[in-house]
């Protein structure tokens, strides 16, 4: 069940009916939560409900451990992590072990086919395992570490666990943030039922009129149907796969946020217009904000971030970023799209060189590109792919120009992407466009005119970019 489809719509309309009624008691909220979110889960494939029962319920019993046996609690917490990596190598990573092993058996020129002679080497995906997989372990670190006391009701944290809005694509919730709000029931007020509906409209906004009118531009390119070729050819594409990510993800969390703060919740921000960036550092303080600070707070601070000196904190820095490229996918261009940006922000760390054009526009699109160039390897089938693909960005190759005419539909989509993001720029940059925005009240002009887009200028429905990871 997706967000932009009629079978999300009948469900959030009768969740909404039911949600004054059910919503209002504890136990009640909780189960009532926890039953639409996993028919929400269920939807795709009921077999999935398993998986995230079962890893909800490790760490459900290992917190209780934690707090009610405490010689045991070391042992509590290394079953927790243990059941959720392992858990996650098998359904995720699986392929891409068979894939290593198949590899290096060929360097010795014995050919052997993992995926096919054993079944194990080739599960299904289940959808927003890595999600819902860092999502519960969480729960395990802040009760191990003592900032959190376990929850003693098991459907309060399987209201947590799966949460429908967010539970496939983020943003990734922390249980110190959110089971306390699960503790109430609390009715929004007008001003922020409208920020729900603005946040749901232009999420919806950047995911069907945005990113869904990129695809066909991007997908020609990448599977080899456009016929078009050369530098200027490749660097529009991948602009145009830049603006097609970020409005894919940053519109589901959009959506997820706008539909929870209807509910009385709050899910925090999880981009911040990355594409505004002065230095790659602040990058990824505004992209997947969410996954940025799980990978800081529970993999970097605790390796000794940049505390125990220079070569340390670059070591920490690298497998941070290293442990994110696998987080996103068991394959060779995750790893080399982390190692990219390992290169640019090591760079960026030693010599500080941002700071040279901290008060020039210029530093924007620097950024910009230094980010193009690593989504490449995000994008492309396979390492070969990959580095064809940036050969013609840096080889000055000629291109055939027709192709601004053949597709003609996704580059105005693309600069009408563009133009919303300078417009943002000004708008944060000069006081004058700022007042000048809050004493108008365009608010509703521009959700306005979002629904009409969406309503006519749809494009092909396409399922969430970030459902894969």
């Amino acid at each position: 069940m997706i967000f932009n489809s009629i079978e999300f719509l009948l469900f959030a309309i009768g969740f909404f009916l039911l949600w004054p009624i059910l919503g209002k008691r504890n136990n009640s909220r909780w189960i009532f939560i926890t039953v639409a979110s996993f028919i929400f889960y269920g939807w795709w494939d009921w077999r999935f409900l398993f998986l995230i029962i079962g890893s909800g319920l490790i760490d459900y019993f290992c917190g209780w451990g934690i707090e009610a046996q405490p010689r045991y609690r070391k042992l509590f917490f290394y079953l927790s992590v243990f059941g959720n990596l392992i858990s996650l190598s098998v359904f995720k990573y699986s392929v891409f072990f068979a894939n290593v092993l198949e590899d290096i058996f060929a360097k010795f020129s014995v050919e052997i086919h993992l995926q096919e002679q054993i079944p194990a080497f080739a599960l299904i995906l289940p959808v927003g395992i890595s999600f819902y997989t860092f999502q519960s372990l969480s729960y395990t670190l802040d009760v191990y570490r003592g900032r959190l006391k376990p929850t003693r009701n098991i459907f309060h944290f399987f209201s947590f666990l799966s949460m429908f809005p967010q539970l496939v694509a983020g943003p990734i919730i922390r249980a110190k943030d959110f089971l306390m709000q699960l503790n109430r029931y609390r009715v929004p007020n007008a001003l922020e039922k409208w920020n729900a509906v603005k946040m749901i409209v232009f999420g919806l906004f950047q995911k069907m009129v945005i990113a869904d009118n990129l695809s066909l531009f991007i997908d020609s390119a990448f599977e080899g149907k456009s016929g078009f070729d050369g530098t200027a050819y490749w660097w529009l594409v991948m602009t145009a796969f830049s603006f097609q990510i970020y409005a894919d993800f940053s519109g589901y969390s959009l959506i997820a946020r706008g539909l929870s703060k209807y509910m009385g919740y709050h899910f925090k921000m999880n981009f911040n217009h990355p594409y505004l960036s002065k230095s790659l550092r602040e990058f990824w303080t505004r992209w997947h904000i969410s996954l940025s600070s799980w990978f800081r707070d529970y993999v970097y601070i605790p390796m000794g971030g940049s505390r125990r000196g220079v070569l340390y904190g670059l070591l920490a820095l690298a497998c941070t970023m290293l442990l994110s490229g696998l987080w996103h996918g068991a394959k060779y261009t995750f790893l080399i799209w982390a190692g990219i940006h390992v290169v640019w922000l090591i760079i960026e760390r030693l010599t500080k060189w941002p700071k040279l054009f901290k008060n020039s526009a210029w530093i924007i699109p620097i950024i910009f590109a230094q980010a193009l160039i690593a989504w490449v390897y995000f994008r492309a089938a396979d390492v070969q792919q990959g580095n064809t693909v940036v050969a013609n960005l840096l080889s000055f190759k000629p291109s055939d120009f027709t192709f601004l005419t053949t597709f003609y539909d996704s580059i105005f989509f693309l600069a009408l992407a563009v133009l919303i993001e300078m417009v943002i720029y000004v708008r944060k940059n000069s006081v004058g466009v700022r007042k000048l925005y809050e004493r108008i009240n365009l608010d509703v002009v521009l959700v306005s005119m979002a629904i009409i887009c969406i309503l006519f200028l749809r494009g092909e429905g396409k399922q969430f970019i970030y459902f894969q990871f």
